[in-house]
């Protein structure tokens, strides 16, 4: 029994430190990635994509390859010419009017946190494991909810932070 103990606190303890170094590389990368420099806007070449089923649209770099659409056309996603792990998607869906603005887990309602440039309210979550980082943008209008997020490996996420976020930014939706 004591043996069982003495595991489950080194457990513990492992566990706590894992989360205590991940919380703190991932402000680490949140930190570097708004204060980077070598983000240009205007030095990149950009298309726009615009879905032809929900309307919405936003700027991509035009070098990156397009992946191939679902057959229902409910987005779309783009991979960077020099990392094919890195990528950028484009999504909507249809909602339930009662279930629209609801965290599905909890039942509480979301909060927004972020506003495009075109005066939208959404939730911009950016989350960075081991493995993965992601920026994801949730927006809902008019019981469609729409999707945007960008994604690298972690170690690469600062170097992409400040390209996800404008095109995070903007990302427009249709208005009705």
């Amino acid at each position: 029994m004591a043996t069982a103990n003495k595991t489950r606190s080194l457990g513990q303890k492992i566990y706590r430190f894992g989360f205590g170094v991940s919380r703190a590389i991932a402000l680490l990368i949140i930190v570097c990635g708004c204060t980077a420099t070598d983000f240009n806007a205007e030095a990149i070449a950009w298309k726009t994509y615009s879905n032809s089923r929900y309307g919405f649209e936003f700027p991509y770099p035009s070098n990156w390859t397009s992946l191939p659409a679902p057959e229902n056309d409910d987005g779309i996603g783009f991979i960077s010419p020099q990392n094919n792990s890195v990528e950028i998607r484009g999504w909507a869906s249809q909602q339930l009017p009662n279930s629209i603005d609801k965290d599905p887990e909890s039942g509480k309602k979301i909060k927004s946190n972020f506003q495009t440039a075109q005066g939208i309210s959404g939730v911009l979550v950016v989350e960075v494991a081991q493995q993965v980082g992601s920026m994801t943008l949730t927006l809902t209008h008019n019981q469609v909810k729409y999707y945007w997020q960008g994604r690298s490996n972690s170690q690469e996420f600062p170097k992409y932070y400040r390209l996800f976020y404008y095109i995070a930014q903007h990302y427009r939706i249709p208005k009705s």
